[in-house]
Parts: C-alpha cells; structure tokens; sequence
C-alpha cells in the first residue's frame, strides 16, 4: 500500500472517530434537553415543548400557556454544556377564557376515563393539550392504538370545542 493510500486509509478512519463522537454528543445533548425540559417547574398537561438537536444548536418548538415557561425553556437549555445557540421557536398561547374552559372540559374527559386515568398519575402526564382559538390538539405518547382512540373520542365529545386533531404517538 502506497504511502498517498495509508494517509487516505488514515484521514477516512479519524473521520469516521469524529463521526461517532459528534453523534454521542448530539445524543447526550438531546437527553440532557429532554431532562431539563421535563423538570420544568410550571411545565404542565396544557404545554408542549419539543426539540431539535443540530451539533451544538437546540431548537425549540411546541406551545406553552405561560409567556414565562418559553423563557425559563430557553434559560436551562442554554446552561447545558456543548450547546452554543438556542432557537426558541416556542408559541405562547394568548389568554382566552374559553381556551381555558376547554383545557379543563378535554382534560376531565380524558384523564377522566377509565381507561386512560392511569397516565394521569405520572410525574408529567403524557398527553398534552393545547388548546388555541377553541382547537384542540392532543400530543404526547401512549402506550396503545386504543388509548390514542379513546382520548381522541373524548376530546371530539367536549362541548364548545371546535376541532380536535390527535396527534398522539403510540410507543414501540
């Protein structure tokens, strides 16, 4: 093997080390952020925050019910070693009354149900409900094709509400 051929062997291999390591960082990265972001003190059921780990960029999406919860995401995210930049995406719901009604009404409706009650024990209750303008969206993750079809029907039966789109994820 040529001396040109073993340096080419050579810079193949370091990029693929640098590869791996740049991937085990984005992924402690992303599961630091997924911690941070959960231990949120007012981060509640009516909230949503999801995240994009890009190298050392952090994007932040979903939609909170308090100006406050965008900035404290932001705020912890940017703490966390290896991030340089945050992009805080986040929508902050405006203030309605009805919204609020709703919230209340879907999140009875739901968690309410037999069925579904056990997820409402948990630190963080894994279906989130944004209500925006009287439309709901269910997110977050259950743990069956039935569970996401039975809050979907609840939510849909909840007076006032003028479309739900379920959004759920069912685990793998």
């Amino acid at each position: 093997m040529g001396s040109l051929a073993k340096a080419a062997v050579v810079v193949l291999l370091a990029s693929v080390a640098f590869a791996q390591e740049s991937s085990r960082g984005t992924e402690r990265i992303a599961k630091e952020v997924r911690h941070e972001l959960v231990m949120l003190p007012y981060y509640g059921v009516f909230d949503n925050l999801a995240y994009k780990v890009e190298g050392s960029t952090v994007t932040l999406t979903g939609q909170v019910t308090r100006p406050t919860l965008k900035s404290d995401a932001e705020n912890v995210v940017k703490k966390i070693e290896g991030v340089e930049r945050v992009d805080n995406q986040i929508e902050v719901l405006p203030p309605s009354p009805n919204d609020d009604r709703i919230r209340r009404s879907v999140y009875r409706a739901v968690y309410g149900n037999p069925s579904l009650n056990r997820y409402a024990m948990q630190a963080v209750p894994p279906i989130h409900i944004i209500v925006n303008n009287g439309n709901v969206t269910l997110v977050g993750v259950v743990a069956s094709e039935a569970d996401k079809n039975i809050a979907g029907i609840k939510a849909n039966g909840v007076h006032g509400a003028f479309s739900v789109k379920n959004e759920l994820q069912v685990e793998k």
